[in-house]
């Protein structure tokens, strides 16, 4: 995002219908994350801080990651000392196993190279619970071909869009039978915002699929991990003649 869209986006924020749109997005950002004073949350595809300066306001030590050193310039100017920064990509994060306890991709799932391995990735640095909001195709402004317009400025045509199956169908590759927590905001015609945006507000959030910005959020189990191969095979102990173990095991996770 260039200097010049990035002004005009925080212009748009600051319009009745930004506010109302940007306050029903965190609502369901929160709603869906539950963040506590002192838990440590990662959001990837951080930007310009916007939602790490939400968390750090909830009491969260806050680290970001993005691919620009633009937009991560910018989150440092607005977050000062009160938030870690690191460049880097969502498929290859630089950061250890079960490092954090929430995990967030918010809006950024939409520009990865490998959206499966970006989830993948989410999950295995995190110990508590991963958040992904995206941007929905199969709801209404959706289905007209919007959602590109739905911000100012407009997201990138590079962008894909999800919807609720085909992000389920990505989590549970890594996290069979997991029970998923969603819901949506942003339900009516993009102009409906400037002169009907109460009717927002009559209309279910949870489990509601149609709205633009769709928000889901899972549990991850805590592991503890090693960087070696799993051992594959059996050795046989000699009380004579001890033979030293060749193999290292990768991955015991709490209860096996």
């Amino acid at each position: 995002m260039s200097s010049d869209a990035t002004k005009v986006h925080n212009e748009w924020r600051t319009t009745p219908a930004g506010r109302f749109l940007d306050g029903r997005i965190k609502s369901l950002i929160l709603d869906l994350t539950v963040p506590r004073a002192g838990e440590r949350l990662l959001d990837i595809g951080c930007g310009t801080g916007d939602h790490l300066a939400l968390f750090r306001k909830k009491g969260c030590d806050v680290t970001g990651l993005d691919a620009s050193p633009f937009l991560l310039d910018l989150a440092g100017q607005r977050l000062g000392h009160r938030a870690e920064l690191r460049q880097g990509r969502a498929e290859d994060l630089p950061f250890s196993d079960n490092e954090f306890d929430i995990v967030t991709l918010i809006t950024s799932l939409e520009f990865t190279e490998d959206p499966a391995r970006a989830i993948a990735e989410a999950i295995r640095v995190c110990r508590g619970r991963v958040f992904i909001g995206a941007m929905n195709r199969l709801s209404p402004i959706g289905a007209q071909g919007l959602l590109m317009t739905l911000f100012n400025p407009p997201i990138s045509t590079g962008a894909r869009f999800f919807h609720l199956f085909g992000l389920a169908a990505m989590i549970r590759r890594h996290l069979q039978g997991i029970r998923l927590h969603w819901g949506s905001v942003i339900f009516l015609p993009w102009g409906f915002y400037h002169f009907a945006a109460g009717l927002e507000e009559l209309i279910p959030v949870m489990n509601n699929p149609f709205g633009a910005f769709l928000g889901v959020s899972f549990p991850v189990t805590f592991s503890f991990q090693t960087i070696q191969e799993p051992l594959r095979e059996s050795v046989t102990l000699n009380a004579e003649r001890p033979r030293p173990v060749t193999e290292i095991v990768r991955e015991f996770k709490h209860g096996s």
